[in-house]
This record gives structure tokens, sequence and C-alpha cells, in this order.
């Protein structure tokens, strides 16, 4: 067991070349990966589980288990809040399942933008800009800009607040 670690340390350290040439030997294929963090842990992995025997049949059997869950359905679908309003109207809309920065149906986001006041309306199923349903903020942001941009940023609704000098996001 000595030498599996002391081979696992000196492939901690080993250029990506290395690595992978011990990847071809050990799993006796091409790595399809370059990223060498990705290849050394499953290189050390191996090599651990053919020295000790690899898992055991019980947490094999969880694997096949847990695998065989993977298929369940974590979000609703797309048109679920469609077919039910009023599953809607009790998630205040149909982006807080999505992305939690963007404020519940109702409310205005206002920003700053060349001398103009941009005010957007959050709705269940989009968003409202000079009368207009639009999909998404980056829809609302690159028609106002006239280049591409991430509607999140534009509004300031990002996770680190950054404010360009003579922007203000409210």
């Amino acid at each position: 067991m000595d030498s599996v670690w002391t081979e696992i340390e000196q492939l901690r350290e080993a250029p990506i070349a290395q690595v992978r040439a011990r990847y071809r030997e050990v799993f006796q294929e091409e790595p399809r990966s370059q990223h060498r963090e990705h290849l050394f842990r499953r290189l050390a992995w191996r090599l651990q589980a053919l020295s000790e025997g690899g898992l055991s049949e019980a947490a094999r059997q969880r694997a096949d288990e847990i695998a065989n869950d993977a298929d369940l359905r974590v979000l609703p679908p797309q048109d679920f809040f469609n077919r039910n309003p009023a599953a809607a109207r009790v998630a205040g809309r149909v982006h807080s399942r999505l992305d939690r920065r963007i404020p519940r149906a109702g409310a205005i986001l206002k920003r700053e933008y060349r001398g103009n006041t941009i005010a957007v309306k959050v709705l269940a199923d989009g968003f409202e800009y000079q009368g207009r349903h639009y999909g998404s903020l980056s829809a609302i942001a690159t028609e106002v800009a006239g280049t591409r941009w991430n509607g999140l940023a534009f509004f300031g609704l990002t996770r680190t607040r950054r404010r360009p000098t003579g922007a203000r996001h409210v």
C-alpha cells in the first residue's frame, strides 16, 4: 500500500504528459480529457481500488440504486406554470425556481442608461418593457444597449454588485 501512496504523490506533482501516460497504462484506453486534475483523481482512485479491492458489493448496489433514480425530475416541465395558473400564483413567478436573483412578479426593475431610465416590470411569464412582452432580461438589455448583454448584469442582479462609473442601478 505504501508504494501506491508513493506513486499517487509522485503523480500529484507530475506533468500532464506523465499523468496521461500512466492513465493509458492503467485504464488501457486513451484519456478523453485534457484536464490534469480530473485525470489525476480518476487515476488515484483506480490505483487505490486496484490495491485495496475496489467497492464492496453493498456500495455497488447502492450506486446502482442511485443511478436508477437519476432520471427523476427535479424541476417542473417548462409549460407547467402555463398549464397550472394556480401554481404560478403560489410560486409568485415562473422564474423563482430557475433563478432566485429575479424578483417576484409585479416588481419593477429600473436602471439609468445613457441618460434614460429603463423600467422593466417582472411578469409571471417574462418581462414587460415599453408595453412589449420579453422572455428574458437579456433580450431587453440587448435592445436597449444595441449590443449583447447579460440581462442580470445589466440590471444589477448579479451576486457581486459592481456599479460601473456613471451608471446607477435601482
